[in-house]
């Protein structure tokens, strides 16, 4: 999966600062994420995102970490799949 350049919101970029322990919890949330594991959505979003892989549209995936839940989001480029961003964010920040 192409993941266009990758951010951390202000929130994220801080606690990752503060601490080694989230820094690996969001290295290994970004690989399950490759891999399609979309961590803790419902049935249908999942279905969403697999399907999203396959049309260019967005990608979002919600993973439990030490300083609460964090999203990461892929955002579509244009119809031919192209990803331009991935961002890591807490909820609160969308």
């Amino acid at each position: 999966m192409e993941l266009g350049n990758t951010y951390a919101t202000a929130g994220v970029a801080a606690a990752m600062e503060e601490s080694e322990q989230f820094r690996r919890e969001l290295a290994a949330a970004l690989a399950r994420y490759c891999r399609g594991d979309w961590g803790q959505l419902c049935r249908e979003d999942w279905e969403l995102n697999d399907a999203s892989l396959k049309d260019g549209s967005r990608i979002l995936a919600a993973y439990n970490t030490s300083r609460g839940r964090i999203w990461i989001i892929t955002e579509a480029e244009g119809a031919d799949g192209r990803r331009s961003a991935t961002t890591f964010l807490f909820p609160e920040e969308y």
